[in-house]
């Protein structure tokens, strides 16, 4: 396996593949249609997935947009992107797709002559060199081509009584700072997106928002917990057990009556060329 991206601490979602992909939220219908209407007038459309995790974004779009021509995944854990390829083969019908263990902004091409029509990057913007992603998009996208950026937080942001109280049971067995695998804290992205586009050549911005209701319960907080970078059971080592055991009770303690309420917003942003199409 390739080195992570140099922001992206070693180890950060090491063994998490199968917990990620069972519990990770997906992506809300209404930003698929927004995602899927950015290639309406490409004729054989390409997709390119930066860091796909176990391919959330391709497996959405590929019955959304059925003139998909190809698909290419990167991410830097091989094991997520084993899951992808688990997830995506019966979606693809055939159609190629390239599963690319490299940090993303090493992301080479295929072929000579591809262009991808869609860069998606979903949950993962932060953890890039983006400087350095943006240069390679623009490298391997045809002229008309979109990069989106997106995602809606975590339940360690997320501000309600049951995630704050959650969030300092995580700190008191693993310290204030947020986790980032084993390898140190995470530290934030430094300056917004839309700044990192603006100085980019996709720099014809615009951003889309779509509140998303989710309702947990104690046993799909649990799943999600061990497929981030910050609540990992390998981080709590022989405490993880006695983690979860106090965690339930806090849980169940915070929930109403029909589970517990996160309500997000997922936002979108939809980037292109100067001159590009809206």
């Amino acid at each position: 396996m390739t080195t992570p991206p140099h922001d992206e601490p070693k180890g950060l979602f090491t063994s998490t593949a199968a917990d990620y992909a069972r519990h990770r939220p997906g992506i809300p219908p209404e930003a698929v249609s927004l995602l899927a209407d950015t290639m309406r007038k490409a004729d054989r459309p390409a997709l390119l997935d930066l860091g796909s995790g176990t391919g959330q974004v391709p497996a959405a779009l590929l019955p959304a947009v059925p003139r998909i021509d190809r698909v290419d995944l990167v991410d830097p854990d091989q094991d997520m992107l084993r899951q992808a390829a688990a997830t995506l083969e019966p979606l693809l019908g055939g159609r190629p797709a390239g599963y690319h263990p490299v940090a993303a902004e090493d992301f080479t091409p295929p072929f000579d002559g591809y262009r991808a029509d869609l860069i998606t990057c979903a949950r993962s913007f932060h953890w890039m060199n983006r400087s350095a992603v943006l240069k390679m998009a623009d490298r391997a996208t045809a002229p008309e081509a979109t990069v989106a950026i997106m995602g809606d937080g975590s339940l360690w942001t997320y501000r309600a009584d049951w995630t704050a109280a959650l969030k300092h049971l995580i700190q008191s067995y693993l310290g204030e700072a947020r986790r980032a695998g084993t390898g140190g804290v995470y530290a934030g992205p430094g300056r917004r997106y839309e700044d990192d586009l603006a100085s980019s050549p996709f720099s014809q911005v615009t951003e889309r928002r779509f509140p998303v209701r989710r309702v947990w319960t104690p046993a799909q907080v649990f799943g999600y917990l061990r497929s981030t970078s910050f609540a990992r059971p390998d981080l709590f080592g022989d405490r993880h057990g006695r983690f979860e055991a106090e965690a339930l009770e806090l849980l169940e303690r915070h929930g109403e009556p029909g589970g517990l309420v996160e309500d997000a917003v997922f936002t979108v942003l939809l980037a292109r060329r100067p001159g590009g199409d809206a």
